[in-house]
């Protein structure tokens, strides 16, 4: 490899005075991934990068891949750590960019991102965050989910479990916001996002770009398709941190929903012998 690996821009982009932009990757154990991920970031040949990987103490070959683009890294650690937050906050505690975000290891950039994102905040450098489209693919790349693209402020960051979503990895946030709203709560373990943005959209505007600026991979390991229903909950605690009392009793009665129909099929199935036996079958089949 050599230096064509941090891609290409044009001798008027040169120059050009772009921000600095400072990317943090937090990541723990998805070697699978993560190669995908960086290389989403080195090659969108952004002039003003500054690009951080926080690892966890991963135990597969993360930190091989890590090795593989350590010349064009700003700095990398592996080490234990108290989670994804904590992570997130180690890498943005050095961060010296006018935009700040960060990339989980199983997402990515679509081309040109970061110079979107920059160009936005250049003309009205008065916003607390950036934002445009992302998509969510399955394992087949399959476009699974296309959020819808609202202006976001508080309250339609309250009616988060009526789908207004935004993606994580289509934000970026300046350096002031970051300094009012920030660090990540490390309480959180799934709405840590939600919970920086509601306060962000307390004291600064949203820029809504409409392009499309990073993908999401919706795999069976990622923590919020593992563990959904503990999502749902911590969602609720950040809701109600905010004042949204009314949706946090809204997304936990649809919570309750589900867990109901649940047990009415546990109750059905264990009526049913041989349909017990085949729904414990196909539990041992997910697990191994």
């Amino acid at each position: 490899m050599g230096q064509s690996l941090l891609g290409k821009i044009s001798d008027d982009e040169k120059e050009l005075d772009w921000p600095r932009i400072s990317i943090v990757t937090p990541t723990y154990n998805q070697s699978d991934f993560l190669e995908k991920t960086i290389r989403s970031v080195l090659l969108q040949g952004y002039p003003n990068l500054e690009y951080t990987i926080i690892d966890g103490g991963s135990t597969d070959n993360t930190v091989e891949v890590i090795k593989k683009y350590e010349p064009w890294l700003t700095c990398w650690v592996s080490e234990v750590d108290r989670g994804q937050s904590h992570a997130i906050n180690k890498g943005l505690e050095r961060a010296s960019g006018e935009l700040l975000g960060w990339l989980n290891s199983d997402d990515w950039y679509t081309e040109r991102a970061l110079f979107k994102f920059a160009s936005a905040y250049l003309e009205d450098k008065s916003v607390g965050a950036v934002y445009g489209q992302g998509h969510i693919v399955d394992a087949n790349n399959v476009v699974t989910h296309i959020p819808q693209l609202v202006q976001i402020n508080r309250d339609n960051l309250l009616e988060w479990a009526d789908g207004g979503d935004l993606m994580q990895p289509s934000c970026l946030f300046t350096k002031g916001a970051w300094q009012d709203c920030g660090p990540l709560d490390e309480e959180l373990n799934y709405s840590l996002d939600v919970d920086l943005w509601l306060k962000i959209a307390k004291r600064y505007k949203f820029r809504r770009i409409p392009v499309l600026l990073s993908v999401a991979l919706s795999h069976q390991g990622a923590k919020t398709t593992a563990q959904r229903n503990a999502m749902y909950a911590d969602l609720a605690i950040v809701l109600m941190r905010h004042g949204g009392e009314a949706q946090a009793r809204k997304l936990l009665d649809m919570f309750v929903d589900r867990l109901d129909q649940v047990q009415i099929i546990d109750a059905v199935l264990n009526k049913i012998p041989f349909l017990n036996t085949l729904a414990r079958c196909i539990k041992k089949m997910i697990k191994a």
